[in-house]
């Protein structure tokens, strides 16, 4: 699929990676719809420099765990570019908590962002897909679907199951439509990192640093233009996950 002219839309794309990765594709000439959760995220400044190349950008509020929502945003991207090429399950949340105190809330949250709501946003967008007769829907998860991280059974839980979602999509939904996710290492710490924080990311990192949102969408940028690419989990951790 040539990313040029293409219609991506991306869950949870104000900030952070999923930010990046937005521009990223802008860049390479695909118009972007995207998702944002507050309305203080700064969701008009990342429409505005989207929009900077020259492409066209829909931003819509979504409360990730509402189907209703996830419906209309999915209507509103098809109406408003005709088409959706590119779904990107970006939206999750982290939380830490040792497992004998996990609460029923924090779990529910845990699965419902992370788990539930990509499956919905693939089966709203599945049926325009094959309508297409083409269409890629790239998960991203996270190592704690594959490594031991305690105080997160529930985070690590919602991840494994998105790894598991993605398998059996790109079963069922082929050959029209194409499934994989990405599992990121650290690719972006949180604003001014104490030290230890940084070197301890380092020390994880087989090549001894810390990676960017860019790998993250060079990877997803392999996954919509190689055509023979589905159900694969592709790593982007610098190696740490051999740690």
């Amino acid at each position: 699929m040539q990313i040029k002219n293409s219609v991506i839309l991306i869950t949870g794309a104000a900030t952070r990676v999923g930010r990046e990765i937005a521009l990223f594709f802008a860049q390479k000439g695909a118009n972007i719809s995207f998702s944002y959760y507050l309305e203080d995220e700064p969701w008009k400044e990342t429409k505005k420099d989207i929009e900077a190349f020259g492409v066209k950008c829909l931003a819509t509020r979504v409360e990730i765990r509402q189907k209703s929502q996830i419906d209309a945003m999915v209507a509103a991207t098809k109406e408003t570019f005709g088409k959706v090429d590119v779904l990107i399950n970006n939206a999750s949340v982290w939380l830490k908590t040792p497992f004998l105190n996990i609460s029923e809330s924090e779990w529910e949250l845990s699965l419902d962002v992370n788990l539930k709501g990509p499956f919905m946003c693939s089966q709203a967008v599945a049926p325009i897909m094959l309508a297409q007769g083409q269409g890629v829907i790239i998960n991203i998860t996270d190592l704690s679907a594959f490594q031991v991280w305690p105080g997160y059974a529930h985070h690590a839980a919602s991840k494994a199951g998105l790894v598991a979602l993605t398998k059996s999509l790109a079963f069922e939904l082929a050959p029209a439509i194409r499934v994989n996710a990405i599992a990121p290492g650290t690719v972006l710490l949180p604003p001014n990192p104490a030290p230890e924080k940084v070197q301890w990311a380092v020390d994880k990192s087989v090549l001894k640093r810390v990676g960017s949102p860019i790998d993250v969408a060079q990877v997803a940028q392999l996954m919509i233009e190689n055509d023979f690419i589905t159900g694969t989990v592709y790593h982007v951790d610098g190696g740490r996950s051999l740690v």
